[in-house]
This record gives structure tokens, C-alpha cells and sequence, in this order.
């Protein structure tokens, strides 16, 4: 059988895709390369473990299940769906595409779902409570959403995403899965995306002041992308009578100001700031609460600045960083 990963060229969706490989699973990666890379996927591409399929998932002219069917004639017993933006620069540049991406695209993957009779899970973020007004964010949380925001492309697409699963796995029987995702950071991340980790190394690196956007209080729960692929197979894998979305994310909940501190003392550089203007509508605590994830036997072992260091050491052989 195989297994279908949506996103797969990605930072996240290619660690998947090297775990699931591993495993000795034949992957069928989806992507459009918008903000993927092939190059995340050689190694398994050059030992004929996976099979990449170039295409955008909302495209009204892509036929998913026969793409699928020419790469892979087995049936598919799982689906990954990564595909989407999810750095504010990239939805930020892409809102229509991400929009797209998370409603058609997410509604074609859950037909090939049911047609394979396949296991869905769904990638879905943090980003769905907004700024919480409750502290830590449990999953029965509803958030605090613009729905109309500069952000809304990405929060309101995930939050259609997660309600498209939901409605499948009541009224037409899809096997379904969501975990809400963290701060994820760690190799393969791209410099110029705009997030926070590869923003500060790149700066470091270079030498020049880390960009802090408002003041640096504001927190974030960092997750290391080893950490996130594990609570991802651990949720598809576990029993689950009734659709429940899982937080995966570190509870080390730390202001950007000290994630900037230890990225310059990763780098070994002196810790000099550029405070820039707050992003608009940027969360000012973030955190999970990790009861349901814990309850099926996951939990994040990679401590921040361990998690750096490994980051780092991926950037400097791969990027020809100082």
C-alpha cells in the first residue's frame, strides 16, 4: 500500500517523508514547490522511496485520484496533508493560493480519503486560536480570530480545513485525524520565509543586528521538527473513536527576545537587537496544553537550545553560513 503526503517537499513535509521512508512505506509526494523544495526530497527520490508528482492540490484542471492512480496503482492506507503556506511572508505573498489550497485542496484529499478508504490527517497550526485569551491553549479552545485580518487567509483556511475533516468524519464516515502544530523550527527551514528562527540566524550569521518584531515579550512554544514528525505519526496511528484535534508543541514557552539571545549564543555571536515594528495582530502568548497528546504517548524531548544547535549545524553545511 501507499502512503500519500500533500506538501511533502516542504520543511516539515519532507522530514515526514524521510520517517515514513523509513519505515518502508512507498510515499507519493504532492507539492507544488511554491514553498517546498525537490532538493529536501533526494535522498529518498534517489533510492526509489518516494515518487514526486508536481502539481498545485486546487488547480481546477488536477485530477487527484488519477494522478495518484498512475503513480501508485496499490491503495493508499494513509494521507498526510501538509500542503499550504505557513510562514507569514509566504501566505502573507500567496492569500488566494492559501485559501485555495486549505478548502479545494483539503476537499479533494478528503474524496481520495474516502474513495481508498484511506486515514487523513490534517496539518492544521496554532495559528487557529489567534491571540488566545485563554492561557495555555487547550484543544476545546475556539480561539480569538480576525476573520477578516491580514492573517485570515491562513488562520480562517485552517479553521475550513479542520471543519471540512470534521463534517467528513461525521456525516460520510472519513477516518480522520488534525493536530494543531506549534512553532515548528529545525533543518530544511528556508532563511529567507520570514520566520523567526531562520530570520535570526541569517542576521547572526551575517553579522548584522537580530530582527525582533515589537518588543520581544511576546512568547512562543519552539518545536523541534524531529519532536512535531513523531507526535504526527503518533496521533495517525493512534485508536481515536471520535474526531479530536491534538496540540503538538513544547510547553518551554520563551519570548522571542530570549529565542534571540540563544541564537547568538549559538552562532557565538554578542546579542545586539533591532527592534522592528509588531507584526500586525502577532500573538502575544503561545503555548499549548498537552494532555491529549501526552494521553497517547507523545510528548517533546528536544530542548530549545539543543534544537538550535542542530538547526545551525544543517544552515552552516548546507548554506555555507559563518
Amino acid at each position: 500500500m501507499a502512503v500519500v503526503v500533500t506538501g511533502g517537499a516542504g520543511f516539515v513535509g519532507s522530514h515526514l517523508v524521510d520517517r515514513l521512508a523509513a519505515r518502508g512505506e512507498r510515499v507519493v509526494v504532492i507539492d507544488d514547490l511554491s514553498t517546498g523544495r525537490v532538493g529536501n526530497l533526494a535522498a529518498v527520490i534517489s533510492r526509489a522511496e518516494a515518487i514526486f508528482i508536481y502539481a498545485d492540490l486546487a488547480a481546477p484542471e488536477f485530477d487527484l485520484a488519477q494522478a495518484i492512480a498512475e503513480a501508485a496503482p496499490e491503495r493508499v492506507s494513509e494521507i498526510y496533508h501538509l500542503a499550504s503556506p505557513a510562514s507569514p511572508e509566504a501566505y502573507g505573498a500567496r492569500p488566494w493560493e492559501t485559501l485555495a489550497v486549505n478548502s479545494i485542496g483539503t476537499m479533494r484529499v478528503i474524496e481520495l480519503a474516502l474513495a481508498q478508504r484511506a486515514r487523513l490527517l490534517l496539518a492544521s497550526t496554532s495559528e487557529i486560536y489567534g491571540d488566545p485569551l485563554v492561557h495555555p491553549q487547550p484543544e476545546s479552545y475556539f480561539g480569538n480570530v480576525n476573520s477578516v485580518g491580514p492573517r485570515a487567509c491562513y488562520d480562517e483556511g485552517k479553521r475550513f480545513a479542520e471543519a471540512a475533516v470534521a463534517v467528513a468524519a461525521a456525516r460520510r464516515g472519513l477516518d480522520g485525524r488534525i493536530v494543531r502544530v506549534f512553532n515548528c523550527y529545525g533543518p530544511r527551514m528556508q532563511l529567507g520565509d520570514g520566520r523567526l528562527v531562520p530570520a535570526l540566524f541569517a542576521a547572526a550569521s551575517e553579522g548584522r543586528p537580530l530582527p525582533i518584531h515589537g518588543d520581544g515579550r511576546q512568547t512562543r512554544s519552539m518545536t523541534y521538527v524531529d519532536d512535531l514528525v513523531s507526535g504526527m505519526l503518533a496521533v495517525a496511528h493512534a485508536s481515536q473513536p471520535t474526531l479530536q484535534p491534538v496540540n503538538l508543541g513544547s510547553e518551554e514557552e520563551v519570548s522571542v527576545e530570549d529565542i534571540a539571545r540563544a541564537v547568538a549564543g549559538v552562532v557565538g555571536v554578542p546579542f545586539t537587537p533591532a527592534y522592528l515594528p509588531a507584526r500586525p495582530e502577532d500573538p502575544q502568548r503561545r503555548r499549548p496544553c498537552l494532555d491529549l497528546a501526552r494521553a497517547l504517548g507523545w510528548e517533546p524531548s528536544t530542548a530549545l537550545r539543543e534544537g538550535l544547535r542542530a538547526t545551525h549545524a544543517w544552515l552552516r553545511r548546507e548554506l555555507v553560513l559563518a
